[in-house]
């Protein structure tokens, strides 16, 4: 993740994790289902790693970066638990920019191999893709 902005391979990851949790394609509804689904998906492993307020505080600061690029996202707040309330399809990028932030924090935080381990993990469909911006081999 760069200054400026999400990495573009973090993006293109975050749509690929979304695209494997929408029920329907070219729907705003639809990206902002996947992009609940990928938090949840998230938030088993990612509580026993860090707890319950270690992945809250992650996604709570991928959501602050993510109003910065998706003003549609204003309404939405992290639960206690950790879960997302307020999300809607007003903006169809919206949920994208979430997981891509989200994403883009944990590799920060992990590095890229332990997270695509564990994005790999989740969604075993997701094999093979890289995120450094070198484009070196990555898994």
């Amino acid at each position: 993740m760069n200054r400026n902005g999400i990495n573009p391979k973090i993006r293109d990851l975050a749509q690929k994790l979304l695209s494997l949790e929408s029920p329907a394609k070219n729907l705003s509804d639809a990206n902002i289902f996947a992009a609940l689904m990928v938090s949840e998906k998230l938030r088993r492993p990612l509580s026993t790693l860090a707890g319950t307020a270690g992945f809250r505080s992650l996604l709570m600061r991928a959501l602050t970066l993510a109003k910065r690029e998706a003003p549609g996202l204003d309404g939405v707040q992290v639960k206690e638990d950790g879960s997302l309330e307020g999300l809607n399809g007003e903006e169809t990028e919206a949920g994208t920019v979430l997981i891509a932030h989200l994403v883009g924090l944990l590799e920060t935080f992990i590095g890229e191999p332990l997270t695509l381990r564990l994005l790999n993990e989740i969604w075993p469909k997701l094999s093979g893709v890289d995120t450094n911006s070198e484009g070196k081999e990555s898994i």
